[in-house]
């Protein structure tokens, strides 16, 4: 079987890349394995300051590589700019920062000496999704890199010139051939992977579908899983809110990539006296997010990625709309070739439709009306997910309460949108996941963290 690059704007098949046999797959593993070994006794601090050089590759070549995003997956060109400048970023500060967070810790006890250190596993597989094709490739291999293990890249089968990329642009940068590899695969075959009894550790990024099947074959065999799945993030807009300022953090949460994010705004939970004005300040935010060519810098909103894709979400909006939720913005596939699907807005959606119990992956804002802060709260953890969230007001106070205690999520952001950020771990709880990463809490997710006691 072969992975396509399809370019979502047009419908074109630009090329078609075979998938690896079994054989070229065993040997990759091989000789990740071999690499390992050697790897492992690097200094952190060597292996660490590697990641300067691929820092600045990134950068200099970033509307190269961004181009690639835009093509391959739709994103529109700044975006794709803003990511790679992104996965830079994460390098330079794990180059800073990596050899502190796995320097040996110390612990007084009855002990001559006793310390806790930090030990590389293997081989890591990361299993990435398409929607940020570098970024989240980064964000995992990164950490994991610099913590002396080597990593196994399994990228989605719609963005196989973005998994090729970034594996030339690590050798580029000097590291050993078969530090990080790319294995042309489909999801179907990533089991193999998984199995092999050099890979001691899994990372995925992607659907709550793919976690359960990938964390089912890692536990078959007892081996470390990292999984960031898929969200439904609420941001609450209560009474004493500024309107202008929540509704422009909510769109702007919301449309990132076009909607095709896990940590975006997805539902506008918004208490009933402000409900008016925060719909009438949404439907004037989303207007702004024109379909356009993604290949101007002037775009903000491209197409999804693969026409199902699309097809799923206006399935998702169509349900909702028979259910009683009223339209007030889009909800209609333009007739033209490609993945296009514009930014819709929904009001008075309830329990049981999919926009209030699903997640919905594109340009779709859910507004969901309360009486009060007490609602709200009861609805924003009325999910399954639990990745990301936001409340806006005035009473700041208040908020930190709310943020600290009650919003059950892996991140809540106060009169601002969620973002992740290489200094704050990320991840989620329930069916968005578990593990982290990012800070130094990523970096120790695939080590060892061993106990040595000297008498």
């Amino acid at each position: 079987m072969a992975l396509a690059t399809v370019n979502p704007a047009t419908g074109e098949l630009l090329r078609e890349y075979p998938e690896m046999e079994l054989p070229e797959i065993l040997s990759i593993l091989d000789k990740a394995q071999e690499d390992f070994e050697q790897w492992r006794e690097r200094p952190v601090a060597r292996r660490a300051g590697m990641f300067a050089r691929v820092a600045e590759i990134l950068r200099v070549e970033k509307e190269a590589f961004a181009a690639i995003m835009t093509k391959e997956m739709g994103k529109p060109v700044a975006e794709a700019v803003s990511e790679v400048e992104k996965c830079a970023w994460v390098c330079e500060y794990y180059a800073k920062h990596g050899a502190d967070f796995l320097a040996d810790q110390p612990i007084e006890t009855e002990a001559t000496e006793s310390f806790v250190t930090f030990q590389p596993l293997g081989i890591i597989l990361a299993v990435m999704p398409w929607n940020f094709p570098f970024w989240q490739v980064f964000r995992a291999a990164v950490p994991a890199l610099i913590a002396g293990n080597v990593v196994v890249l399994k990228h989605a089968s719609n963005v196989p010139e973005c998994a090729l990329t970034i594996e030339a642009i690590f050798h580029r940068a000097g590291f050993p051939l078969n530090i990080f590899r790319t294995l042309m695969l489909t999801s179907t075959h990533a089991a193999v992977a998984v199995a092999h009894p050099f890979v001691h550790g899994v990372t995925l990024t992607g659907s709550e579908e793919a976690g359960r099947k990938i964390a089912a074959q890692a536990g078959t065999q007892l081996k470390k899983t990292v999984l960031e799945l898929g969200g439904s993030d609420a941001y609450l807009v209560l009474a004493d809110a500024d309107i202008d300022h929540a509704a422009q953090c909510c769109v702007a949460s919301r449309m990132i990539n076009g909607g095709q994010s896990c940590i975006a705004a997805k539902r506008f939970i918004v208490v009933e006296g402000v409900r008016e004005e925060f719909e009438k300040a949404v439907v004037a935010a989303m207007r702004g997010y024109a379909m356009g060519d993604p290949a101007s810098k002037d775009t903000r909103l491209g197409p999804m990625a693969r026409e199902d894709l699309r097809d799923e979400l206006h399935g998702q909006v169509s349900r909702c709309l028979a259910e009683g939720a009223r339209l007030l913005l889009g909800g209609e596939i333009p007739q033209k070739t490609g993945a296009w699907y514009p930014a819709t807005v929904l009001t008075d959606v309830k329990p049981g439709m999919p926009a209030y119990s699903d997640e919905l992956f594109g340009p779709v804002a859910a507004i969901i009306p309360v009486r009060d802060e007490a609602e709200a709260i009861k609805v924003a953890n009325d999910t399954r997910f639990g990745l990301g969230g936001a409340v806006f007001t005035h009473n700041v106070e208040r908020a930190r309460k709310l943020a600290r205690e009650e919003l059950q999520s892996g991140t809540v952001a106060v009169n601002d949108f969620v973002r992740s950020d290489p200094r704050l771990p990320f991840g989620g709880i329930r069916m968005s996941g578990y593990g982290r990463e990012l800070a130094d809490f990523g970096i120790r997710e695939f080590v060892n963290i061993k106990t040595v006691v000297i008498k």
